[in-house]
């Protein structure tokens, strides 16, 4: 009875992505950005739902199946959800202890802004690339550079589209990054094969963004920006104590880092290490924060909690204030319904009818690259998770490499140039949700400025199209 067993055809597997596309898009017409607060979140259950329907009553899979596949994939994503919420405390507290603040003051003194663009792009790759994770980099300096590029008069979509650009640089070649080690494992390539051959692809990528941003950087109209930021230093001064050893925080913690300190250990001691600094460098806000109560009550609201100071500057009003822990609870929410739509579609054997589709294109080097490229970004938009989409990319395209006789690393680095950077681009992946919230930009603003996740993949098909220092084995040619 198994071997007669039969799989949904790609246009049935179709059903629940459409459905889903359109329940979406339904909600943000309706809800705007209040989207998240509960609306997406039910439309991915109403298709999880859909497409377990379907698999049930249509092709006779046990509920069973479905269960085991969506709790394998919250089970993928537990550290990632606990990352998240110790973020979420990281980012209030360095901005209440005022390390944040002390980082956009001295910032904005030292980075020139025609060069701020490419500088925060630069600056977030070198970060990434000694953390290994994108998420570490934009919750931290990537805050602050938030800060200064918006005192500076840039877009958000602009400095937002830096910051990732730089970041996912660094959590494609990293050695420390998980995406890349896992990019690596599945498709059985050793890790520093995987990044001396990403090199190929990565680097000019990011040569041409940071160009792009140098560019746009010259053409800014700063206008009065000079006055501006001159009036939000000394708002900045006025509101909090800034002082160079509100710097150890962020120097300690990037010494963790280099010396390899998990990231959840990492996160957790820059967060007390910036508790403490709240209290000895901070007192006045945590009260205030604590709308008169102790500074204990004061700090734990400050991990936890929204804060909000009122400042002279309405910008800077805006930019201190923070969500805490419970402020990521809508995007933890919406992961969870995520991964019950990608564990759905999974056992159902929806996604492996549809990825099929793309193997009856490949012909060619090209073609074998394009289909690799195109169906990681399906993936990463049905799956909404980088590391199933990295997962379940290796094994569907494994033996294709193989039979036409191309060499793993080619399979690694294509997996890496079409899911790890694209995963930042979808709204409801969990890259994308997870860096909209952090940066407090939404994710189809600062698309349109990501240009290294938007350069990576096509990079990736033009070397496949030039062939270079892509080889094929004739022996294993039939």
């Amino acid at each position: 009875m198994n071997s007669t067993k039969k799989i949904p055809s790609p246009l049935v597997s179709l059903l629940p992505i459409a459905l889903l596309a359109g329940m979406l898009f339904a909600t943000i017409s309706t809800f705007g950005s209040d989207a998240l607060n509960g609306g997406s979140q039910i439309s991915l259950l109403v298709t999880t739902a859909c497409c377990a329907l379907i698999g049930m009553a249509f092709y006779r899979i046990p509920w069973k199946n479905f269960e085991r596949a969506i709790t394998n994939n919250i089970a993928g994503v537990s550290t990632a959800l606990l990352i998240l919420l110790i973020i979420g405390a990281l980012s209030g507290t360095w901005m209440i202890s005022g390390v944040v603040p002390t980082l956009i003051y001295y910032g904005m003194q030292i980075i020139h802004p025609d060069f701020f663009l490419a500088s925060t792009c630069l600056i977030c790759a070198l970060v990434s690339v000694m953390t290994g994770s994108s998420w570490t980099t934009i919750a931290t300096i990537g805050i602050a550079l938030m800060g200064i590029g918006k005192a500076q008069g840039f877009h958000e979509g602009w400095i937002a589209g830096a910051i990732i650009s730089g970041a996912y640089f660094g959590d494609k070649v990293s050695p420390l990054s998980d995406t890349t080690i896992l990019a690596s494992s599945v498709t059985d390539t050793p890790l520093f094969t995987h990044i001396r051959y990403m090199m190929i692809t990565t680097v000019p990528s990011l040569l041409i963004a940071i160009t792009l941003f140098t560019i746009m950087g010259l053409t800014h109209d700063g206008g009065s920006t000079a006055q501006e930021m001159a009036a939000f230093g000394a708002t900045l001064e006025n509101k909090f104590h800034i002082t160079p050893w509100l710097l150890l925080v962020p120097i300690v913690t990037g010494i963790l880092i280099a010396r390899k300190v998990p990231s959840i250990v990492t996160l957790a001691i820059s967060t007390v290490l910036a508790c403490a600094a709240a209290l000895i460098f901070q007192p006045d806000l945590l009260r205030e924060v604590a709308e008169g109560g102790s500074l204990f009550k004061g700090t734990m609201m400050t991990c936890y909690g929204s804060t909000s100071l009122q400042t002279d500057n309405s910008i800077l009003t805006e930019l201190v204030a923070t969500r805490g822990m419970s402020g990521m609870m809508n995007t933890v929410w919406l992961i969870l319904c995520a991964m019950c739509f990608g564990g759905a579609m999974t056992a159902s054997g929806m996604l492996g009818s549809i990825t099929s589709v793309c193997v009856r294109f490949i012909k060619s080097r090209v073609s074998t690259v394009a289909s690799t490229v195109f169906s990681g970004l399906f993936l990463n938009i049905a799956t909404a998770d980088q590391y199933i989409s990295i997962i379940l990319l290796g094994n569907m395209f494994g033996d294709i490499y193989k039979r036409q006789g191309y060499e793993s690393r080619l399979l690694s680095r294509t997996t890496e140039d079409a899911v790890t950077v694209t995963s930042v681009l979808i709204p409801w992946n969990t890259c994308g949700m997870t860096q909209a919230t952090i940066l407090s930009v939404p994710t189809l603003v600062y698309l349109p400025f990501c240009f290294f996740n938007l350069i990576s993949p096509l990079m990736s098909i033009l070397m496949a199209a030039i062939g270079y220092k892509i080889v094929v084995k004739k022996d294993n040619l039939s």
